[in-house]
């Protein structure tokens, strides 16, 4: 790849770690198209994600995808300059098409591939230049990552705080989930309360005809044993638990109904939510103070939460955090912040990955790509 190229590298993006076929296409820090197939109506019957059910999705979705994709940045697979695949973490299945694919592309076109991590492509998004929908906050831009940076990356899989000195080669893990993610314990409530897949739109909606007072849920791994002082920190310190949350609504519903009460469906929602960005927020900010992090970045598909981005900027600002939210359909999975990343990688002087690597279904966010 020339000296040229590699300042402004033309990068498609291909994403398939869970039930959305995205292919994205940057060049440089330009988002030029952003292209997403979703097969979430055919999972709603079962309440979840089914992964054999994705994966055949993908493999229905991903070549007009492709095309599709091809044709809104006017271009064609000889422009492209490199391809970026999510190789992990994710589904098995729902990978291995994705990196097949990407394979495939690269060897019939003699494109470098990079196999990159899914997690740290929801904060290289970031970086692309590409307008704010109108959220609070905004992304970080297109240019150089803020000195001292942080990540909020909340999911249907992924609760966790990181600690961004080099988006190319230096993520650091400060705190997660030791169980559910804030995601997976939204679907599991709103499975409890009748509200059906996917639970967090339903419940975000619903929460605002509630009192979140009225409830008073627990919040996980917050009592002195786990959280320690400043000086001692305890071990789980910026670590997040909501299975208990979980059972502790279930266990609200089923006393009232033993009551022979109307269930106070609103009400549990709001307070349901309350507790889960209560303590999202409150260890993320606090983790960040302790680690002298002052720009935050939001992303994950429940940033679109509006309780979460709220809460979220208000602890930010009484902190003197400044938090950076990228536009909604940047922070839901897409196919752009694959590349967005592998541009980073290019422009970084990092090497392809070759085609020999498999997907890593567990991969650690602290492996930003795979070496070839």
């Amino acid at each position: 790849m020339s000296a040229a190229l590699s300042t402004q590298p033309l990068v498609l993006g291909i994403e398939s770690s869970c039930d959305e076929t995205g292919v994205g296409i940057v060049r440089g820090t330009t988002l030029l198209t952003n292209t997403v197939s979703s097969s979430m109506d055919e999972h709603v019957r079962f309440g979840g994600v089914i992964p054999e059910i994705a994966s055949r999705a993908h493999l229905d979705a991903f070549v007009p995808t492709l095309q599709e994709s091809l044709h809104e940045a006017g271009v064609t697979l000889d422009d492209i300059d490199a391809i970026a695949v999510t190789s992990g973490p994710g589904l098995a299945g729902a990978l291995m098409v994705g990196v097949c694919a990407a394979k495939a592309l690269a060897v019939a076109t003699g494109k470098p591939l990079y196999a990159i991590n899914h997690l740290v492509a929801h904060v290289g998004v970031g970086l692309l230049d590409a307008k704010n929908d109108g959220g609070a906050a905004a992304g970080l831009g297109a240019g150089e990552l803020p000195e001292n940076l942080g990540a909020l990356l909340v999911s249907g899989g992924h609760t966790e705080i990181l600690r961004i000195r080099s988006i190319t080669d230096d993520v650091e893990l400060l705190g997660s989930t030791i169980d559910d993610a804030a995601g997976e314990a939204y679907d599991k409530v709103a499975r409890i309360l009748g509200l059906g897949y996917p639970g967090g739109p339903a419940i975000d909606k619903l929460a605002r005809q509630g009192n979140p007072k009225s409830i008073r849920f627990p919040r996980g791994l917050t009592q002195p044993k786990y959280m320690g002082t400043a000086e001692e920190k305890g071990p789980h310190r910026y670590d997040w638990s909501f299975s208990g949350l979980k059972t502790a609504v279930a266990r609200c519903v089923e006393q009232f109904e033993a009551r022979g009460e109307d269930v106070p469906v609103a009400d549990i929602a709001a307070a349901f939510q309350e507790a889960v960005v209560d303590v999202i927020t409150s260890k993320a900010v606090l983790a960040c103070r302790e680690h002298g992090i002052t720009d935050l970045l939001l992303g994950g598909g429940v940033a679109a939460n509006s309780r979460l981005r709220e809460l979220t900027g208000q602890r930010c600002a009484s902190a003197g955090i400044k938090l950076h939210v990228p536009p909604l359909n940047l922070c839901t999975d897409n196919g752009a912040m694959v590349a967005a990343l592998g541009a980073q990688l290019i422009m970084a002087g990092i090497g392809p990955s070759g085609v020999s690597f498999a997907p890593d279904s567990s991969m650690p966010v602290t492996t930003v790509s795979v070496p070839e």
